[in-house]
């Protein structure tokens, strides 16, 4: 009796190693699946992230490029301010400059 009881002692411990590595394997697998689930959600949330920072890049350059637009306008018309205004001062003081240069061109000097 001591020898079944023995060889049933060996049948249970293998039995209880095999439940035991059972359950480490599921645990494992459960563990990789979790892990594969983590990694594509986090993909998921890059890719999201990813996709609005260059949608506010792609808005951000849209309204730099349409403030160029607005910049060349207003220096074209500083331009011309500054165009009419040399052309003012040009008018005003071109008697002048003629008159200067006749006089100098005009007198002999011994």
């Amino acid at each position: 009796m001591d020898s079944s009881r023995g060889q049933n002692g060996i049948q249970s411990l293998l039995a209880a190693e095999q439940e035991a590595q059972q359950i480490v394997n599921a645990a494992r697998n459960a563990k990789l699946a979790r892990l594969k689930q983590a990694k594509e959600e986090a993909e998921k949330e890059v890719a999201e992230f990813r996709a609005q920072m260059e949608a506010d890049y792609q808005r951000k350059l849209t309204e730099t490029s349409g403030d160029s637009g607005a910049n060349v306008k207003r220096l074209e018309k500083e331009t011309d301010a500054k165009i009419q205004h040399l052309k003012t001062e040009a008018e005003r003081i071109s008697g002048d400059v003629v008159g200067m240069l006749l006089k100098h061109v005009t007198t002999v000097r011994y």
